[in-house]
């Protein structure tokens, strides 16, 4: 009996060992939803791709992910339906040394996120400001409190290792209802430029409204609320076709104007002038940029965080109108033990010779 239990004790040591045995370190994979089906859905709904470097690399200590995490993101998608390169990028830490903040700005990025408490002047910082997404992690508190003309960053992540996290459905439901501006880091910096960049001029009865052309990286609309006497009969770009109307349940960015109690809002692309023509005179024009689109209260973006799997990311959401900024990371391949295929001939070869000295074993003790 002793002999058959350390044979049998042989035998699953055999067994077990190509699930314990070391495993050679992986290649970087890809992600394909984000160039077929769910990448060009999230460009169309106004989402924004960015970056949070290659899966199980530190940043902060390996600078090279950075253009590493920009080229592989180009490589599939553009970044957003204003340009394709990406802006933001979500860096772990409190603090971006100034290495990293200057390969961030060599690569092309402005943007940097999400708690983060000290960066160079030459980046702008978003921080998590909203709380969390997360079933039992949501903070309407925070949300109910923003302040006027502020963006709200919102954390999301769907797995975290081979935990799926869900997400808080009756949050959602409520930022789904409020009369908030949907955005996303991108857009939002952008629009903040285009905004403090436009020209109103009052002349011959009309006030023309322009927009320069700029070489920022990405094209985006800029939001301008102008106070008059009186009302418009109508407005029209440059070639004469007719600004398109919003109405103020509008919440994501687009060209067009409407009317207010006291004149009007415009928005307008960078490169373009529209021309607001007036019913009878008006004795003044004031103006001033907006911080928000269709001057909404304040606005939501939600970030997802370690984006390495789209769908998964986003599945939840493929019915909801929130917008997300996406910070994409580059997943890790399952490694390839290149050790298991010998060690499963070792064992086939090794399993008959177990066996039938277990029968040798058992004929003598008979």
């Amino acid at each position: 009996m002793r002999g058959r239990s350390a044979v049998a004790i042989v035998l699953v040591s055999i067994l077990l060992f190509p699930v314990t045995a070391p495993s050679v370190a992986g290649e970087w994979s890809d992600d394909g939803w984000l160039k077929n089906l769910i990448g060009p859905e999230r460009l169309e709904n106004g989402d924004e791709f960015g970056c949070h470097g290659f899966e199980g690399v530190s940043t902060i200590e390996e600078n090279w992910v950075i253009e590493g995490c920009r080229d592989y993101l180009t490589g599939l998608s553009d970044s957003s339906r204003w340009g394709g390169n990406p802006v933001s990028f979500g860096i772990p830490g409190a603090v971006v040394d100034e290495a990293t903040s200057q390969s961030l700005i060599d690569s092309g990025f402005l943007i940097v996120g999400d708690m983060i408490a000290e960066a160079p002047d030459e980046l702008t910082v978003f921080s998590r400001n909203g709380g969390s997404l997360e079933k039992n992690s949501a903070n309407l508190g925070l949300l109910e409190s923003a302040e006027q003309d502020t963006l709200v960053s919102i954390w999301w992540r769907a797995r975290i290792d081979d935990l799926k996290l869900r997400e808080d459905k009756d949050a959602m439901s409520w930022l789904e209802d409020q009369d908030v501006w949907l955005t996303t880091w991108g857009e939002w910096h952008f629009h903040q430029q285009s905004s403090s960049a436009i020209e109103v001029n009052h002349v011959d009865g009309s006030i023309v409204v322009s927009l320069d052309s700029s070489d920022s990286q990405w094209e985006v609309p800029g939001s301008v609320n102008i106070q008059f006497d009186g009302k418009a009969s109508e407005v029209t770009f440059e070639s004469g076709t007719d600004v398109p109307k919003i109405s103020t349940s509008d919440r994501k960015l687009k060209e067009g104007w409407r009317e207010t109690g006291s004149g009007a809002i415009l928005t307008i692309m960078p490169g373009s002038s529209a021309s607001i023509l007036l019913e009878g005179e008006t004795d003044s024009v004031t103006y001033s940029p907006l911080a928000t689109f269709n001057n909404f209260h304040h606005a939501v973006t939600v970030v997802g965080h370690h984006t390495t799997n789209l769908f998964q990311w986003s599945s939840d959401f493929q019915e909801s109108e929130l917008t997300f900024t996406w910070l994409i990371e580059r997943p890790s391949e399952d490694p390839l033990n290149w050790a298991l295929p010998v060690i499963a001939l070792g064992v086939l070869a090794a399993v008959p010779i177990a066996i039938r000295k277990i029968v040798e074993t058992d004929k003598d003790s008979n």
